[in-house]
């Protein structure tokens, strides 16, 4: 029974502790404007200049 219990807590924890180490550190993907490119230090699009 104590197995039953145990192997069922950890089974519905997994998923919660997949998504929590999921969100930390990841950049998402991200696609500007066509005439624009990614600026990583603004963290945003900015016109192509020149």
């Amino acid at each position: 029974m104590f197995k039953i219990v145990l192997t069922a807590l950890a089974l519905s924890a997994a998923p919660a502790l997949a998504i929590a180490e999921c969100s930390a550190g990841h950049q998402q993907a991200l696609s500007c404007a066509s005439g624009t490119v990614w600026d990583s230090q603004s963290g945003s699009c900015k016109k192509l200049t020149g």
